[in-house]
C-alpha cells in the first residue's frame, strides 16, 4: 500500500482531554455551589438544591442553589447597595478591574473549558479555542470602553441594578458578552445562568473575588425559570438583558410593560445559508458544517436552513452528505471529535419530534452511517431536502444538528425565501462575486450576514436581530449603549396621566366637508369612519373639525408605507435635500401656521414652535448624510462592515402640547434614516394635519413616506401595535400610554421606544434631537466579509 493510499485510510484516534484539575476544583466545593450574593456565597434561603449533570454520560456533577425570590430579592438588594460605590471609582479603576477579570479568566482557561464541556456536551475544542479565549476577548475590549468611557459618551449614565439572563448553549460566552459592558459602563449585575449550565458562571463568581471585585457589583443566583420571572419582576432593577427563546422574550416583554426597566433581547433565529452557483462549494460545505453541527446546532444563529441555487443543488448535495459521513460524534472530552452532545433529554425530544413532524409535511430525510455513543445524549447529524418554506422544518428553530435544505434560481428569489421567516437574527452568503454577496447581504432582514464565512463573533462588532429576534445588540459600541442612558432622561418629571379630550363631540361630516382630512399615501383623505371631532382652543372656542381615524385608516397608512420603500433606498444626500425643502415651504407659510397654531397653544408658543421646527429640520438634513456606519477590524482577516439601515415602517404617537415640534423632533429623525411612518398626531391640536401636508406636498417628499392618521391616540395605538407589517412603535405620553404600546405589541414583538411617560423639552436641542433619536431610527446590520489567500 502506497503512502497516499494508507493516507487516505488513516482515522482518527481518541484524544481525551484530561479533566482531572476540573474535578479537584469541583471536590474542593464539595459538588455543592450556593448563591454569590455581595460577594460571598450564600445558601439557598429556602434550603433547595438541584443537580446538574453531564449530558454525555448522564452523571451528576454538582448540586445547585436553587434561587428564590428572597434570594434575589438579597441579590438585588446588594447590587443596589454597591452601585454608588462602583461608580464612584474613576474610569480607569473601573477598566483595572476589568482588565483583571481579562487576565485570570486567561489563567483558568483550561479549567474554564473543561467545566464549560462536561457541563453543556459542546466539544472541548469548541470551548477551548472559540469560548473562553472570546470571553477573555470581550473584558479586554470593556476595559479600554471602561477607560474611555467620560470622553466618548458624555452626558449618558449607567441604568443602574442591571438583571441579566442568560441561557444553555454559550454559558461563559454569554455572562462575558452581558457583564464586561454593564461593568464598564457604571452598573451593577444581577445574572441568573440557565438552570441546565450554571458551573461556569460560578466559577466567574470566584475569579471575581479572587481580583477583589467591590462586593455586589457582581451577584450570580441559580435556578429555574421561576428565578428568572422573579429577577424580572424585581421592582428595583433598572434593566433586563436576557438571551434566549423567543417566548421567554414575550413573557419577558409582557412582564416589563407597566415598567419603566429597560429591555434588550436577544432571541430565536432560522438563519439562511445562501449558495450561489459561483461559490467555492468546498469553502461553502467546510462553511456549512460551522454553521449548523457547530455546537450541535444549538446555536440561535445556526445555518439551519440551506438555500442552494437550483444549478448546483444536486452536486451541492452529494458534497454535503460526503462531509456528514466524515463527522465523528462522541465524547465531548474527545479533542478529535466534531459534534458532542444534546445539552439535556427534553432538547434531543423536542429536536426529535420536530424533524419527525418535518418528514411528515414531506421533506425527505437523510443521516450517515456513523457511529453514534451507546450513552448519552446525542443526535446524528441530519439533512432534509425537499423542504417546503412553509414546513415547520422552515419555520421554526429546531435548535439541533439539523439542516433543512431548499433551491433557488434567481438572488431575487433567495432574498425572497431567505426573508420568509418571523426571525431575523443572523444570515451567510457564498458566492465569489463580491457584487453579488454585498447586493444579496444589504437586502437581508438580518442583524448580522457572513459572505463567504460563519459564525465570526468580535467583540467590537454588534451581535443581534431584527423582527421576532429581538432588539437590542450585545458587543461593539451599539452594544454599550444598551446600558446607558442621558442623564438628563433619567431625571425627567412625569407627564399629568390625564389625556386631552378637547371636550370631543363627534359629528357626522356636513354635506360640505370642510374639514381637515387624514394624508394617507401623498394625498388627503376621508375617515373610513365617516366621524371627525370638534377641536376647541385654549378659551374653548371652536377651531374646526378633525377626522376621527379608525383601523381601516391606519391599515391603509400602513400599506402605503410599505409602498414607499424607496425612499430608504434614496440617497442620503438626497433625502436631506427634501428636509430642507420642508425647511423652506414652512418657513414661507410660517406666520400663517403659527396664526392658527396659537389658537390652541398660545401665540408666544406658536411662533416658538415654528422657529424650532426649522431648525431641528437643518440639524437632520445635516445629520442625513453624517451619521454613517463604521468598518471594524476583528482580530481575524476580515473586516465587519456595520452598516446603518432604516427600522423600516414605523407608528408615531406624538406630543400632545407640543402639536408641531413634538411631530418634527420624532418624525425627523425616522425619516432622515429612511424610515417611513404613520403618525397620530397631537390629540389636543390635531388640525395641524392641514398645515403639515401643506407643506409636504410642495416639498418633493415622495408620496407614503409620511402619513397622519388623527383620532385619539389610545385607540388607535392598538391596531398600530398589532400590526405584523409595522416594524416599531415611537411613542410619546402618559406612563399608561406608554406601558399599553409595549403591552400590546408582545405578540410580534416589534420595536418599541417610549419616554416612559416622562416630560421631554423639545424646544431644548440637548432633549429633542441627535444621536439619542437617530440611534432608534437605524439598526445597525454587521456583515462580515473574509480577505487575503
Amino acid at each position: 500500500m502506497s503512502v497516499v493510499e494508507k493516507y487516505k485510510t488513516m482515522e482518527y484516534g481518541p484524544a481525551p482531554e484530561d479533566p482531572k484539575e476540573t474535578l479537584i476544583w469541583l471536590d474542593a466545593h464539595k459538588r455543592r455551589f450556593a448563591h454569590f450574593i455581595g460577594g460571598k456565597w450564600h445558601a439557598p434561603s429556602e434550603g433547595k438544591y438541584f443537580d446538574t449533570s453531564d449530558p454525555a454520560t448522564l452523571e451528576k456533577i454538582a448540586e445547585v442553589a436553587q434561587g428564590s425570590a428572597a434570594d434575589v430579592d438579597a441579590a438585588v438588594k446588594a447590587a443596589r447597595t454597591a452601585l454608588p460605590v462602583w461608580q464612584g471609582f474613576s474610569s480607569h479603576e473601573r477598566a483595572k478591574y476589568l482588565y483583571a477579570l481579562a487576565r485570570q479568566i486567561q489563567k483558568h482557561s483550561r479549567r474554564l473549558s473543561v467545566l464549560e464541556t462536561i457541563d453543556n456536551g459542546k466539544p472541548i475544542r469548541e470551548s477551548r479555542d472559540i469560548d473562553i479565549p472570546l470571553v477573555a476577548r470581550h473584558f479586554y475590549h470593556h476595559a479600554g470602553w471602561a477607560q474611555l468611557l467620560d470622553q466618548e459618551f458624555p452626558g449618558y449614565s449607567a441604568c443602574g441594578v442591571v438583571g441579566q439572563i442568560i441561557p444553555w448553549n454559550f454559558p461563559l460566552l454569554m455572562l462575558g458578552w452581558k457583564i464586561a459592558p454593564a461593568l464598564a459602563t457604571g452598573n451593577t449585575v444581577v445574572l441568573k445562568p440557565a438552570e441546565f449550565t450554571p458551573l461556569t458562571a460560578l466559577a466567574f463568581a470566584e475569579i471575581c473575588g479572587e481580583v477583589g471585585l467591590p462586593a455586589g457589583v457582581v451577584n450570580i443566583v441559580t435556578g429555574d425559570g421561576s428565578t428568572g420571572e422573579a429577577l424580572v419582576k424585581h421592582p428595583d432593577v433598572d434593566k433586563i438583558a436576557f438571551t434566549g427563546s423567543t417566548e421567554v422574550g414575550r413573557a419577558i416583554r409582557r412582564a416589563t410593560a407597566v415598567s419603566h426597566k429597560k429591555l434588550s433581547l436577544e432571541l430565536g433565529g432560522k438563519s439562511p445559508f445562501i449558495i450561489f452557483e459561483d461559490a467555492d462549494l468546498d469553502g461553502a460545505v467546510e462553511g456549512l458544517v460551522d454553521g449548523i453541527w457547530f455546537n450541535q446546532g444549538q446555536v440561535c444563529c445556526a445555518g439551519s436552513r440551506l438555500l442552494m441555487q437550483e444549478s448546483i443543488a444536486e452536486k451541492l448535495t452529494r458534497k454535503v452528505q460526503a462531509r456528514m459521513s466524515t463527522l465523528r460524534v462522541g465524547s465531548p472530552l474527545d479533542k478529535a471529535i466534531d459534534v458532542g452532545a444534546i445539552v439535556a433529554k427534553v432538547q434531543l425530544e423536542r429536536i426529535d419530534s420536530l424533524v419527525k413532524q418535518g418528514i411528515a409535511e414531506g421533506a425527505t430525510c437523510w443521516q450517515p452511517e456513523i457511529a453514534m455513543p451507546t450513552r448519552g445524549l446525542y443526535y446524528k447529524p441530519t439533512f432534509l431536502s425537499n423542504v417546503h418554506p412553509t414546513s415547520i422544518v422552515a419555520q421554526q428553530e429546531i435548535f439541533g444538528p439539523v439542516l433543512a435544505a431548499m433551491t433557488f434560481r434567481t438572488p431575487k428569489e433567495a432574498v425572497e425565501l431567505a426573508n420568509n421567516t418571523a426571525y431575523g437574527l443572523a444570515a451567510s452568503v457564498w458566492s465569489e462575486s463580491i457584487n453579488v454577496s454585498l447586493h444579496v447581504a444589504s437586502q437581508l432582514k438580518a442583524g448580522v450576514v457572513w459572505v463567504n464565512c460563519t459564525n465570526m463573533f468580535d467583540a467590537a462588532c454588534g451581535f443581534g436581530g431584527y423582527r421576532e429576534s429581538g432588539y437590542g445588540r450585545e458587543g461593539g459600541r451599539e452594544g454599550l449603549l444598551e446600558y446607558l442612558e442621558p442623564a438628563w432622561f433619567k431625571g425627567a418629571g412625569k407627564l399629568p396621566t390625564d389625556a386631552p379630550t378637547n371636550g370631543a363631540v363627534e359629528v357626522a361630516n356636513p354635506s360640505i366637508d370642510r374639514t381637515v382630512k387624514l394624508y394617507v399615501g401623498g394625498k388627503q383623505a376621508r375617515p373610513d369612519s365617516g366621524y371627525s371631532v370638534e377641536v376647541r382652543g385654549a378659551n374653548g372656542q371652536l377651531l374646526g373639525e378633525s377626522p376621527l381615524g379608525n383601523r381601516k385608516d391606519i391599515r391603509n397608512a400602513v400599506e402605503a408605507a410599505r409602498k414607499a420603500d424607496g425612499w430608504a433606498k434614496t440617497t442620503a444626500h438626497n433625502r436631506a435635500q427634501v428636509l430642507y425643502y420642508i425647511a423652506e415651504n414652512l418657513s414661507q407659510r410660517g406666520p400663517e401656521i403659527a396664526q392658527r397654531l396659537s389658537a390652541a397653544v398660545g401665540a408666544k408658543q406658536a411662533d416658538r414652535e415654528i422657529q424650532a421646527s426649522i431648525e431641528r429640520l437643518f440639524s437632520y438634513a445635516a445629520w442625513t448624510d453624517k451619521y454613517e456606519g463604521a468598518v471594524h477590524n476583528p482580530p481575524f482577516r476580515n473586516i465587519a462592515i456595520a452598516m446603518n439601515e432604516a427600522v423600516g415602517t414605523v407608528g408615531v404617537l406624538c406630543p400632545a402640547d407640543t402639536p408641531l415640534i413634538g411631530f418634527f423632533s420624532l418624525a425627523l429623525p425616522l425619516i432622515a434614516a429612511g424610515n417611513s411612518i404613520v403618525a397620530i398626531p397631537s390629540e389636543k391640536y390635531p388640525l395641524i394635519t392641514g398645515d403639515l401636508y401643506q407643506v409636504f406636498e410642495t416639498s418633493d417628499l415622495p408620496g407614503g413616506v409620511i402619513n397622519i392618521v388623527p383620532g385619539r391616540s389610545s385607540e388607535l395605538l392598538k391596531t398600530l401595535a398589532e400590526h405584523d407589517d409595522l416594524d416599531a412603535i415611537w411613542c410619546y405620553g402618559d406612563e399608561s400610554l406608554c406601558a399599553s404600546a409595549k403591552a400590546l405589541s408582545v405578540g410580534n414583538l416589534k420595536q418599541v421606544w417610549t419616554n416612559e411617560g416622562r416630560a421631554i423639552d423639545f424646544f431644548d436641542r440637548g432633549q429633542g434631537e441627535g444621536r439619542w433619536y437617530l440611534e432608534r431610527a437605524y439598526q445597525v446590520k454587521n456583515i462580515w466579509v473574509p480577505y487575503g489567500e
